[in-house]
Parts: C-alpha cells; sequence; structure tokens
C-alpha cells in the first residue's frame, strides 16, 4: 500500500490494493464494527471533479443495488467521505478468467461451464432490463470453488436510456465489444451476447479473436473481418461447439442467440450430446476453478537428478578435493610468504618518525631541484639517551606571533538573517518549479498536436469508412485540449499547484489519445 492511501475511511480499514484501473482503485478492506472483509471501489481523485465519471459511478451504484444473484458480485453499501465517492462491495476471492487464461487455453468443461454461469448471470440482469457491456475475461472472477461471479458494471445501462450510445457513451473493451458497439449504434442484449461469444472464443483456443494491435485496426476487424474458426486454432475442439461459438459472434445481432437463456440451452444441448471430458486440448490439467496445480510446464526442459554413486557423482568429488587441495597449499603459501615480509620489515623509532617529519617540513619549504638534493637534507638523528627526558614530556610553550593583526581580530560581517534565506530558497525553489512545468507544458502541446493529427486523420478515414469515431476518444480530445488550457492559464498567474493539477489531467487524456493510435 502505497504512503498516500489513507489507513482508513468512515468505519473501513484499508487492507491493501487489490487493482485500479481508469476510473477508480479498488481496497480490501475491514468493517471495524463487524470485522467482514469486503472490497472497496474508490473514484480517483482527479475525476471526482468531472462530471461524466460521477455520474457513471453513481450509476454503477443503483445498477448494483437492484440486482442480486448468485453469479453477480454483491453491492454492500454506498457513500461519500469527503469529496470521495465509495462503494463497498462483496469480496470475491479468486482470480479473473484473463489471469487464468495467462497459463493458456482452458480445458473445454471448464470453458463451457464458466459461459454458462455468466449467461445465468446475464439472463437475470437483461431481464431488468440491465446491459452489461463491458463483458470479458477479466470482468469474470473464478472462484476456488468453480463459481464464477460477473464484476464491474461501470458501463452497464438500462434498455430504457437510449441516449447513452447516440451521445458517444465510452464503450467497452474493444477486443470483446460488438460491431454495433464500435459504430457507435444502438445496441441491446444481443452485444453482452456476442462478449460472451469472444470470451468463450478465448477460453478454448487461449487466443483472442483478432491480433490486430492498434484500436482502429480492432474496430475495423470487428464491423469487417471474418475470425478464423476456433476448430482451425485447436483441431480436437468439437465441431458442434465451434459451431455454437461461431454464432454467437456473428456480425449481425439478427444472426446471434436472441437471448442469453437460448444460448445457454445452445451450450447444455451441447454437453449433453458430447462427452466434453475427452475433447479436452492439449494445454494444462484442468483445475475447474481450483488453484493451479504445479505441472510441468509444456517446452520446459527438467533437469534429471543424479543419483548417488554414479561414475558422474564420483568424478565430481575427485574433482572437488582437487581444488581443495590446491586451495589449502596455495593459501599456506602466501601466509608465510607475508610473515617474512614482516619479519624483514623494522619498524622505524619514534624519534626517527619525527626528525623525518621536520626535515619533510623543510624539505618542502625549500623545494629541492632534484631527489639527490632532497635526500641529502635528511640526516639521521643522534641516538638519544637513556636518561635523557621521554618525548612524551610537556613541550614548551612557543612564542608569541609578531603579527600584531593578531591580537586585533577583524569584526565579522553581518549576513542576512535565517528568514531571509529561507525566503530566498523559497522563491528560488518557486522558480525552478515553474520553469520546469513550463517546459513539461512545452512537451505535452507537442505530443498533443501530434494526437490531434492523427486522431484527425483516423476521424476522416472512418468517416469514408462509415464509422464513427469512439465516443470515449471525442471525450478525451476535447478534455485535453480544456486541461492544457487550464494549466497554462494557472502557470502565468504562479499557481504551480493548480498547474499541476491540470497538467496531470492533460498527461492523462494525452496517453488514452496515444493508446487509441497504437502508439502505446
Amino acid at each position: 500500500m502505497s504512503d498516500t492511501t489513507p489507513q482508513r475511511i468512515g468505519d473501513y480499514e484499508i487492507i491493501r490494493e487489490l487493482g485500479h484501473g481508469g476510473m477508480g482503485k479498488v481496497f480490501l478492506v475491514r468493517n471495524v464494527l463487524s470485522d467482514r472483509v469486503e472490497a472497496m471501489k474508490i473514484i480517483l481523485p482527479d475525476l471526482a471533479a468531472r462530471s461524466e465519471f460521477v455520474s457513471r459511478f453513481t450509476r454503477e451504484i443503483k445498477t448494483l443495488a437492484s440486482l442480486d444473484h448468485p453469479n453477480i458480485a454483491a453491492l454492500r453499501t454506498a457513500f461519500t467521505a469527503g469529496d470521495q465517492f465509495v462503494m463497498v462491495m462483496e469480496y470475491v476471492d479468486g482470480v479473473t478468467l484473463a489471469d487464468r487464461l495467462q497459463h493458456g487455453p482452458l480445458p473445454v468443461a471448464d470453458a463451457v461451464n464458466y459461459t454458462s454461469q455468466v449467461l445465468a448471470a446475464l439472463s437475470y440482469a437483461h431481464a431488468r432490463r440491465v446491459i452489461h457491456r463491458d463483458i470479458k475475461p477479466g470482468n469474470m472472477m473464478l472462484t476456488p470453488q468453480g463459481l464464477v461471479k460477473l464484476m464491474d458494471f461501470g458501463l452497464a445501462r438500462s434498455t430504457e436510456e437510449v441516449g447513452l450510445t447516440a451521445t458517444g457513451a465510452t464503450l467497452g473493451s474493444l477486443d470483446y465489444a460488438s460491431p454495433e458497439q464500435v459504430q457507435s449504434l444502438a445496441t441491446d442484449e444481443r452485444s453482452d451476447l456476442y462478449s460472451v461469444g469472444v470470451s468463450l472464443y478465448q477460453m478454448v483456443t487461449g487466443q483472442r479473436m483478432f491480433s490486430a494491435t492498434s484500436s482502429f485496426s480492432i474496430m475495423q476487424a470487428q464491423v469487417r473481418e471474418t475470425p478464423r474458426q476456433p476448430i482451425e486454432i485447436v483441431p480436437a475442439l468439437p465441431q458442434g461447439l465451434n459451431d455454437v461459438i461461431m454464432k454467437a459472434v456473428a456480425k449481425d445481432p439478427a444472426q446471434r442467440y436472441q437471448t442469453a437463456d437460448v444460448f445457454r440451452d445452445a451450450l447444455a444441448s451441447y454437453s449433453a450430446g458430447n462427452s466434453v471430458a475427452q475433447a479436452t486440448p492439449t494445454s494444462i490439467p484442468s483445475t475447474l476453478g481450483g488453484p493451479l496445480s504445479p505441472a510441468v510446464t509444456p517446452g520446459v526442459m527438467t533437469p534429471t537428478p543424479i543419483q548417488p554413486g554414479s561414475p558422474f557423482n564420483r568424478s565430481l568429488l575427485l574433482v572437488v578435493g582437487v581444488v581443495l587441495v590446491a586451495a589449502l597449499v596455495a593459501g599456506d603459501a602466501v601466509y608465510k610468504a607475508h610473515q617474512q615480509r614482516l619479519q624483514n620489515t623494522s619498524p622505524a623509532s619514534p624519534a626517527t618518525t619525527a626528525s623525518a617529519t621536520a626535515t619533510s617540513t623543510q624539505a618542502n619549504a625549500s623545494v629541492p631541484a632534484s631527489s639527490e638534493s632532497a635526500n641529502a637534507q635528511v640526516q639521521a638523528p643522534p641516538p638519544v639517551p637513556s636518561d635523557a627526558p621521554s618525548h612524551e614530556s610537556s613541550p614548551q610553550s612557543a612564542p608569541a606571533s609578531h603579527n600584531p593583526a593578531a591580537h586585533t581580530p577583524n569584526p565579522v560581517p553581518q549576513g542576512p538573517s535565517e528568514a531571509e534565506l529561507q525566503a530566498q530558497q523559497a522563491a528560488l525553489d518557486q522558480k525552478r518549479l515553474l520553469d520546469a512545468m513550463e517546459n513539461e507544458i512545452d512537451q505535452l502541446d507537442g505530443r498533443a498536436e501530434s494526437v490531434e493529427s492523427g486522431v484527425g486523420a483516423i476521424e476522416q478515414q472512418m468517416h469514408q469508412d462509415g464509422l464513427g469515431l469512439r465516443g470515449d476518444v471525442v471525450t478525451a480530445r476535447s478534455n485535453m485540449r480544456n486541461d492544457l488550457a487550464k494549466a497554462k492559464q494557472a502557470l502565468d498567474a504562479g499557481d504551480a499547484e493548480r498547474s499541476r493539477h491540470y497538467l496531470d489531467l492533460a498527461h492523462h487524456e494525452i496517453e488514452k489519445l496515444e493508446k487509441f493510435l497504437g502508439r502505446r
């Protein structure tokens, strides 16, 4: 947990961060009154002042409050704490299917089981006129018991809210978005079913349906390209399941399954008529929702353990013994040589050391022309009689200096006070900060111009192809312009804190647009 993370919000003690996204952060929390562990979602402070994000967050709260299903993560409560919007949800202990798919495709039986649970949740939500609009493996949480919980209703809307899509509402993840979502057309329950089909496609193949990298190319693929049939990627996949998936991802909504129940019935009919357990692709062992077993990873060589008494083991021991003996002999020789040098070197007497120091001082003062003349000045002192006083006796006082100025100290000039020095340093730091922020604005201006040009070119091409620019891209472009303008105004006024706030917002929007252009 970072230093900026609060330790407690209301009656909830924050334990650690679970994850974060473009809109908020999710924390693992404990209610100090009930001791129940739950999940808390907080909207990012930088976005709390923007009405569109607040509206989306409150809409998610109201949507979850209307749903109660075993395959949907439940809402516990919601409240505001200062300027923060807080939502407390059921904590689901498990992993997302997106994380699970990083280890390869799922066994067919598991993929069919998990998809059927998601369809059960959607059947319940659709019956209450709620469309999720962001179905993907990353929003499907899998518990160790094999239960799937559908999460993140942040983009969900009621079927009565027709205007949201038409006004350019933010779309879901493009890899799983339906063609009508990509084209900013009206969407209904069948868009969710398309996204379920794309997710099932990835579960059984281990690959995304389209391998395009940029947002624009993915959008074009969703509208125009026919995906490879899953059975072409996994030949062992049953033809019946292949046909179910291809029907679910039809471009025309009228050619897809019309309801979640029909889709689920098709999977049940396929399962009843086929032995799906025998059609599991060769990937990793079935876990049926449990933690991954430490199976041998395909393609990774496992070292063979050396058996005691083998010829290789005896040879290794012989080599180690020879090396140890050689090291001992070498160490003994080094030690004896060191002792011999210590015996041949006699330490200098204190008197000799003192004389040499004095002579060295004189030599430094006269700076001889050659090393021979310098050596000539160093004379061995006569031996000190045993009855002579020790050099440790108190030396006589040195004569006083003849410099009259030494007895008349100069007055110490009075410098600026500590408060004045602090004020000068603060002014210097402020100037440096403003200069650095001015340079940062110049750099962001350059990136913004490049992004504007790229988005404009794509917008023209999309209009020619009959596509509409994504609503979130339009919003990001507008926010980027406004944030940069406000950052410049604050900088001109010398308000570094306010300028920093809008610079961070502009940077966030520019990154979003660069990702759309495939530059990140």
